[in-house]
């Protein structure tokens, strides 16, 4: 079967899908957009309804306290017919999200720079996955499945992510940039994926072009552009809702935390425990932890540029402050990317295992908290800290499978051979 046939009929069977658990479960969505694994106070589309319907009455929807996201997703969802009523056109809208992500995907694939790239070049590389192996993956993983059902906005980040992905493995700098900057205009936290994603595009047009460019000036314009972008996307915010109130209300939420809903992530609970003396030192802890990341990985695997990007989303599904499932059904449908590093990985049950003990387990215990009352908010952090261990074991175990697959290529002597650092 040709590989558009098979496109085609894996784009309509994850259509299909989608579609029939919207109309045969109308109130599924509902249900799932109030699950605290899958919608946050930061992507939920009940709060974005909720801004929707202040703005369309021209009130500011910040007002409140509720809607905590972009403003520039009021005058794209004003579009759309009430899905309280016709939800179909926001319904097929978000299951083109994942189609769009899924195609992304596929581009990253076929640029081939998981296995190959312009300074280091796998032992393993023809250890690969096809294209349509790896969108599948992405398309029925449930996590995703359930991210688009609920219709988090999660979504649209992670398709400019990939997007920006996709674009940086091609050398194509405008459309890389444009949208990472959506993404992190969205989420904010995307943009400590810009130093890896520009030395993948910098390498990219390198091999391309066969000269070798200055580096200071690519970075200097490619970093110009970023900030002329998202500086434009936030004037544009600030002339749509008539103020700059909207910084606080999204990106300072996300930074100072005021909301502590529940989630799958490690914050919610320290901080509810937090005195307030402290407060001000740990949010500056952790968020430093978030971002101290990048640039020990970047330099380290800089011969694995994609691979470091990809890592990366696998940190933020683990320590950003409102993390969710869409975070890790992003990271995870990255890792296939890296079939490869798989013989290496040394721990993969015992993550997969984890992974799917806190999935399962993870409902049981907010509902014994909550609904039964036979639990505390112990039961369910128990839980979520069982998740980011699964999580974590992934990123971490990929981690010494690459510096490992470097080993290899340095010293094929010592392929096959157990070593140790000293």
């Amino acid at each position: 079967m040709a590989i558009d046939q098979q496109k085609a009929l894996l784009f309509g069977a994850a259509a299909a899908v989608r579609l029939l658990l919207f109309t045969a479960f109308p109130s599924l969505p509902t249900l799932l957009a109030g699950r605290v694994e899958v919608s946050t106070p930061v992507t939920s589309f009940k709060r974005l309804q909720e801004g929707l319907f202040l703005y369309t009455h021209n009130v500011s929807p910040y007002d409140g306290g509720v809607y905590h996201q972009a403003p520039l997703l009021l005058p794209l969802f004003s579009l759309l017919p009430n899905p309280s009523y016709y939800p179909f056109a926001t319904n097929l809208l978000f299951t083109a999200v994942d189609l769009l992500g899924a195609s992304a995907l596929m581009q990253i694939v076929e640029s081939g720079q998981s296995v190959t790239t312009r300074l280091f070049s796998s032992s393993r590389k023809d250890m690969r996955w096809s294209s349509i192996a790896v969108a599948a993956s992405f398309l029925f993983n449930p996590f995703t499945v359930v991210t688009c059902v609920a219709r988090s906005t999660s979504a649209l980040t992670n398709l400019f992510i990939l997007t920006a992905m996709a674009k940086a493995s091609q050398g194509a700098s405008f459309t890389f940039i444009f949208a990472l900057s959506i993404a992190s205009y969205l989420s904010m936290h995307p943009i400590l994926l810009f130093p890896p994603l520009l030395l993948l595009c910098y390498d990219v047009r390198v091999t391309k072009t066969k000269s070798s460019s200055s580096p200071l000036a690519f970075t200097f314009y490619h970093t110009m552009g970023l900030v002329d972008a998202i500086g434009g996307l936030l004037s544009l915010s600030a002339f749509l809702t008539g103020s700059w109130e909207f910084l606080s209300a999204t990106y300072g939420v996300r930074l100072l935390l005021p909301d502590l809903t529940p989630n799958v992530g490690l914050w919610w609970y320290f901080f509810t425990e937090m005195f307030d003396s402290f407060r001000e030192f740990f949010l500056g802890v952790f968020w430093l932890h978030v971002a101290s990341y990048m640039p020990g990985l970047t330099i380290r695997l800089r011969k694995q540029p994609l691979f470091v990007a990809a890592t990366l989303t696998g940190i933020f599904a683990v320590f950003t402050p409102y993390p969710s499932i869409a975070d890790a059904a992003l990271y995870l449908s990255l890792v296939p990317l890296f079939r490869h590093l798989f013989p290496m990985m040394r721990y993969t049950f015992l993550a997969a295992s984890t992974i799917l003990y806190a999935t399962f387990l993870g409902p049981a215990f907010y509902y014994l908290w909550i609904y039964a009352g036979s639990g505390n908010a112990n039961f369910f952090y128990a839980i979520t800290l069982v998740w980011s261990l699964g999580l974590s074991v992934v990123v971490g175990d990929s981690i010494y499978a690459a510096l490992r697959d470097e080993l290899d290529v340095e010293r094929p002597e010592l392929r096959g051979k157990d070593v140790k650092r000293i």
